[in-house]
């Protein structure tokens, strides 16, 4: 195990679980089906405690490019180390995307919505507007990566260089999980708060590969990206400033 090959599966078991729970709620003729937005957000949540769980002790389980971003502008996190950690998010979520739709394959076949089906890959807003759309999408990323900051201390690392391990497991899985929780119950519903890059365009890409009928909606893809990227330096730079 390597931080590239930890920072592969935990952001593949948190698309599998993340999106999977989409699946269950939206798609045609699943048990879940119509169990609600505290099921997706609950399981959203755990979805990052078991991505974080597994990937924690070896990467520090940033598994988002935003919050591998935030890091290393509060130079808590080597520059060096962030495209091999985006592409190994970026790998993880498009393999995580693929296994639920593997998943979910004869549901998404008898499935007409194509919304819905998109909606298990990606998000989308509400209501359509680029400025109130992106400024979701920054503000979630920032309450997330704000608060990575507090739980991510370099003098409690795992291992001895801390440049590598400073992240969401730097002491644990469940703060963060709580913290996604609390984005998703009380920010989410405007965006479906991506607040990972990774999350969103990773199975975006894989909605396009695959053979899911629909528009990936790429004239909103950019808003996922940005927003999220533009909320963690945010994050930061405030975070330097107090500190």
């Amino acid at each position: 195990m390597t931080p590239f090959i930890a920072e592969v599966i935990g952001t593949m078991l948190l698309i599998l679980l993340g999106n999977g729970v989409v699946a269950n709620v939206v798609l045609k003729d699943t048990k879940g089906n119509n169990s609600g937005w505290i099921v997706i957000t609950t399981a959203w949540a755990l979805a990052v405690f078991v991505g974080v769980t597994v990937a924690g002790p070896i990467s520090g389980a940033h598994l988002n490019p935003a919050v591998t971003i935030g890091l290393a502008t509060a130079g808590k996190f080597s520059w060096d180390l962030v495209p091999s950690y985006i592409a190994a998010q970026m790998i993880g979520g498009m393999l995580g995307a693929f296994l639920v739709w593997l998943f979910h394959k004869d549901h998404f076949a008898i499935t007409e919505d194509e919304g819905a089906k998109l909606a298990c890959f990606s998000t989308g807003p509400a209501i359509r507007k680029t400025s109130s759309n992106l400024i979701s999408e920054i503000i979630g990323t920032f309450v997330l990566v704000f608060c990575v900051f507090y739980f991510a201390d370099p003098s409690i690392s795992l291992q001895a260089d801390p440049t590598a391990k400073v992240g969401l497991g730097s002491i644990g899985a469940i703060p963060v999980t709580f913290v996604v929780w609390a984005i998703g119950l009380s920010l989410g519903g405007t965006t479906g708060y991506a607040i990972n890059p990774a999350r969103d365009l990773a199975p975006r890409i894989m909605h396009a590969i695959l053979p899911v009928k629909g528009s990936s909606d790429w004239s909103y893809a950019w808003i996922p990206v940005v927003g999220p990227v533009t909320g963690a330096i945010i994050a930061a730079i405030l975070y330097g400033f107090l500190k």
